[in-house]
């Protein structure tokens, strides 16, 4: 084999492993896809469902919150809760400003602001998270919102993820081609 095949080999077997692992690490989604987004909403439009609808989480993912310690916390409670606003039993509680939840098994996970008053007029979030036999291509049906009597959630794939991925290989192919 001559030095020029063993390198193409080298390299695409790397870009190949490279693939693989993208679409394999989990993620961190910060809440509302920006810093300091767990608040009440000004409008509907601007629920921190919306933008739960049009993600997709996966186990493994994090979730991350952004506040102000001294005036929120976030609760993680029961659908019955999450429903009435309840927040005398939560499953756990969170109040350092910068929280991290893993979201480890597949289903719903219901949050609410543990200030008073502030889940009633919008602050909460559920999401609902996909098991992790997503496949090599991260795509995955949605799951029904019945099921889980939950918000509608969009029919996404990690497009973003996947586009990346084939322009990795795609210039990888190209700069092969230029040798």
């Amino acid at each position: 084999m001559s030095t020029m095949a063993l390198g193409r080999a080298v390299l695409s077997s790397m870009l190949l492993i490279s693939l693989f692992l993208s679409f394999a690490e989990a993620r961190e989604f910060v809440v509302g896809g920006n810093t300091n987004e767990w608040k009440i909403p000004s409008s509907e439009s601007e629920s921190l469902n919306k933008w739960a609808e049009a993600s997709r989480f996966l186990i493994g993912d994090s979730l991350v919150w952004n506040y102000d310690p001294s005036k929120d916390s976030v609760l993680q409670v029961s659908k019955k809760d999450y429903d009435s606003c309840n927040t005398s039993s939560p499953i756990a509680v969170y109040k350092d400003g910068n929280t991290k939840v893993k979201l480890d098994r597949s289903g719903p996970f219901y949050f609410i602001s543990g200030a008073e008053g502030h889940c009633e007029k919008g602050q909460k979030l559920v999401t609902v998270v996909l098991s992790s036999g997503r496949g090599f291509f991260n795509i995955s049906p949605a799951p029904s919102p019945v099921e889980f009597g939950g918000p509608a959630v969009a029919p996404t794939s990690g497009g973003a993820s996947l586009r990346g991925g084939f322009m990795v290989i795609f210039g990888a192919l190209v700069g092969l081609l230029m040798l």
